[in-house]
């Protein structure tokens, strides 16, 4: 299934223009979340086809929202992209044991990102 809508999901506003902007200027439909309750409402509304996942935000982080994704059967099927400053390996596997399929570290580098896209597309 090609990848065509991607819910960015950030609490900082900067982060979140930066990766819409990579995202919309690669041909993608870009809808945004500030928190991971927020993001649930819009996978339920919107049902992207990849979500971009922050760890570090208020109320639930990152890796709960990813574990909660994951196990829920009617969004299970979309693949989860964490997207965060945490960058030790720790951190990497702790991410996909909660049902991310692919791991990203800020500063997000343009290049790699589309080819996790891609590559999950």
């Amino acid at each position: 299934m090609p990848i065509k809508n991607i819910l960015v999901v950030d609490d900082s506003p900067t982060d979140r223009q930066h990766l819409s902007d990579i995202l919309a200027k690669s041909g993608y439909a870009v809808t945004v979340a500030e928190s991971a309750e927020e993001a649930f409402a819009k996978v339920k509304q919107k049902r992207p086809d990849l979500v971009l996942m922050d760890v570090v935000m208020p109320g639930q982080n990152g890796y709960q929202a990813t574990r909660t994704l994951s196990k829920d059967e009617s969004t299970k099927g979309i693949p989860v992209i964490i997207c965060t400053s945490k960058g030790q390996e720790t951190d990497k596997i702790w991410g996909m044991r909660q049902g991310a399929r692919d791991y990203i570290v800020k500063p997000v580098d343009q290049a790699e990102l589309l080819a996790k896209i891609t590559a999950l597309g």
